[in-house]
């Protein structure tokens, strides 16, 4: 008969856990050397991990440097976005009038001297603007243009403007004033039309000269004198020459049209 307990353990089992403690038996995966283990004893030093997390006196100062920095550099930069923001509208109409200058620009050509297609622009002692171009224009003096073709358009007020035209004409730059020959034309908004061979115009004040003949068409009649003066604005002729006069006694200034220019007068009152 067996004399041992059924539960006590087999021998074999003590003897290989006294073996793995003395270092007989050991798994291939669990085999460490000796320097392994110094390596990875290192790794969970606490002075070592102290050492790497702690910083120097270096970083410190770097990061109160960025610190400092920042606290410009972030309210300048909203600052220039804000700014930015506000000025865009403006950025955008000079972008707009850029566009529209270098579209006209790109129908004006110079040539030996001469510009085509010109333009000048201008504003009246009353406030409103004019307007003088030309298929030519010399520059003959710092004064004087000779121009081609010319025509010069007033803007008198709302829906009201008159528009002139000839064949040659000169334009005193800085005077405003313009003097055309050849077959001038002057159309007014109302529907008058007055042709001379001759006209000088002066743009600042509004005002049409001619010692030449003129014909007149338009809802008063028809005029035909010499010597003419013309306030553009106030649409009053006056002439000190002989002149012809027939009136439109149809016509009696409709109520929703356009307001006729006065009867002509002589110098003293006296009507043709």
């Amino acid at each position: 008969m067996n004399d041992r307990a059924p539960d006590d353990p087999p021998q074999d089992t003590d003897a290989r856990s006294t073996d793995a403690r003395e270092g007989g038996v050991q798994r291939e995966d669990y085999a460490r050397s000796a320097e392994d283990i110094a390596r990875q004893r290192s790794i969970f030093d606490t002075r070592s991990i102290r050492q790497r997390l702690l910083p120097n006196e270096n970083d410190l100062a770097r990061r109160r440097a960025i610190m400092r920095s920042a606290k410009w550099v972030l309210p300048l930069t909203a600052l220039v976005l804000l700014g930015s923001i506000a000025a865009w509208p403006a950025v955008e109409r000079a972008v707009i009038m850029h566009r529209g200058t270098m579209a006209q620009m790109s129908h004006v050509r110079v040539k030996s001297g001469s510009m085509l297609n010109a333009t000048y622009r201008g504003v009246d002692d009353h406030g409103h603007p004019f307007m003088v171009t030309a298929s030519e224009a010399r520059q003959i003096s710092p004064e004087r243009i000779d121009l081609t073709t010319p025509q010069a358009d007033t803007l008198l007020g709302p829906g009201n403007w008159v528009y002139v035209t000839a064949r040659n004409g000169v334009y005193i730059q800085h005077s405003q004033l313009l003097d055309l020959t050849q077959d001038v034309m002057l159309y007014r908004s109302d529907g008058t039309t007055m042709y001379s061979p001759t006209a000088d115009i002066d743009m600042k004040h509004g005002v049409i000269v001619s010692d030449s003949w003129i014909h007149s068409e338009g809802p008063f009649g028809i005029l035909d004198t010499q010597g003419t003066m013309l306030l553009i604005r106030d649409g009053i002729m006056q002439f000190r020459g002989p002149g012809r006069l027939i009136l439109n006694t149809t016509h009696g200034g409709a109520a929703n049209g356009p307001q006729a220019p006065a009867a002509p007068t002589m110098p003293g009152g006296g009507k043709r």
